[in-house]
């Protein structure tokens, strides 16, 4: 009963969407386990490009089943525009598309709450998206949240949500001096949701573990990376939910022996979005370069991207904490026109040279990098679908990446296309 488990070697923004879309074709169900509408994961099929928030990138395959679990808070307004969306361009999705009940919802207040927050934090800003992704999960921790079958009930979904509202209410009108929220208004608004919801919901975790003993194939999808999960990235400047391979069981409920195979998406080079640590990071030309070349800008939110060379210490913590068993490295074409590239081996801290990733994140944000440079290749590698036409230096920046993070690569993405891809 395999599950391939897709991760984020990074911070995110790993080019995990087309990597998913590809693998899609020979599973038989895509399955997301965490995270929110703040994700982002671009797609191009053909001339066609397709930006996916919530349902999973196996949608853009027919006759694939795709499952949102009970890990994701999901946003009711982002999921039915997605759903929308899709079925505008041609994709059946009812039918194909299955929400778990258990899924947390997100509501007006965990937005307004979120944007607050962060608006009146002087210091200590964690870059947020806004998307009320943190104060629902928040929420869920302190067993007052909403989840996707509650709106079944409407009566217990009212009362639920009252208790919720006096709470929010409070902080808004005495901490962040803001207008409260209608608890009428919100109830009216999601009880709208509810007809439309309910041929998306099911018991999601039971249809995951029948098809697994069945001998049915999973793709778990992640969001964000594993930099950014909760417990083991670079907190506070994280993510609210466990975006490493481990949650894949928590967030689709599937046993853990299900998982047999990991694969960390990593890019040739390294990004992050909002605040937090940044060793590799590059405020010159070279940065600047990665970025335009790149397209680094987010998918959800249009923010630049921090760019910076790879690092490669970030890159072993993220294989020994997944499990990964091989590594799709994407967008080495980005580096075709450089003379030099450099790999952070280690850092330097207080003097010592380290090779492993500082616990505590004020460790990491005085660290400096060390580096090893290999010369570039100096030719287009853009669309290059076979391993034996890659330049020799691209080919030995590969297996440098290979030798540093203990982990093959397996697959290398040379453009945003499908065929643009070397399976090895």
């Amino acid at each position: 009963m395999p599950v391939t488990a897709i991760v984020g070697a990074q911070w995110g923004d790993e080019g995990k969407g087309k990597i998913v879309d590809m693998l899609s074709e020979k599973v038989d169900i895509i399955a997301r386990y965490q995270g929110g509408a703040n994700a982002g994961h671009t797609v191009v099929v053909g001339k066609e490009q397709y930006i996916l928030h919530l349902i999973p990138s196996g949608v853009l395959r027919e006759g694939k089943v795709c499952v949102i679990g009970s890990g994701v808070v999901l946003d009711p307004e982002a999921f039915l525009s997605e759903v929308k969306e899709l079925e505008s361009r041609g994709f059946k999705v009812q039918g194909s598309l299955f929400i778990s009940g258990r899924a947390h919802l997100i509501m007006p207040y965990h937005k307004k709450i979120d944007a607050a927050a962060e608006s009146h934090s002087k210091k200590g800003k964690i870059g947020t998206t806004g998307r009320g992704i943190g104060p629902a999960y928040s929420d869920k921790a302190a067993r007052i949240g909403l989840r996707v079958a509650d709106l079944y009930r409407p009566d217990y979904f009212k009362s639920r949500m009252e208790r919720a509202v006096e709470q929010k209410n409070i902080l808004f009108e005495h901490l962040y001096k803001e207008k409260k929220v209608d608890l009428d208004e919100i109830f009216e608004q999601y009880a709208g949701y509810a007809d439309k919801l309910k041929g998306f919901t099911a018991d999601t975790g039971y249809m995951l573990r029948d098809a697994l003993a069945k001998g049915k194939n999973v793709l778990a999808e992640g969001a964000q990376g594993a930099m950014l999960d909760i417990d083991h990235g670079t907190y506070p400047y994280v993510t609210s939910s466990q975006s490493i391979a481990g949650g894949v069981c928590m967030g689709l409920g599937v046993p853990p022996q299900s998982v047999t195979q990991v694969i960390g998406i990593m890019k040739a080079y390294t990004t992050r979005v909002g605040e937090g640590p940044f060793p590799t990071e590059l405020n010159d030309s070279n940065g600047k370069k990665l970025r335009d070349d790149g397209g680094e800008y987010g998918a959800t939110t249009g923010r630049p991207r921090r760019c910076g060379w790879l690092d490669t210490v970030v890159g072993r913590y993220a294989v020994d904490v997944n499990g990964v068993t091989s590594i799709a490295l994407t967008k080495l074409d980005v580096l075709d026109d450089f003379d030099e590239i450099k790999i952070c081996v280690s850092y330097k801290l207080g003097g010592q040279t380290i090779t492993e990733m500082p616990e505590e994140t004020v460790s990491l944000e005085k660290v400096e990098p060390v580096y090893e440079t290999l010369p570039g290749w100096k030719k287009s590698t853009n669309d290059t679908d076979s391993y034996t036409n890659l330049p020799d230096a691209a080919k030995r920046y590969i297996a440098r990446v290979e030798e540093l993070v203990n982990a093959p690569v397996s697959i290398v993405s040379t453009g945003v296309s499908r065929t643009a891809t070397i399976m090895r």
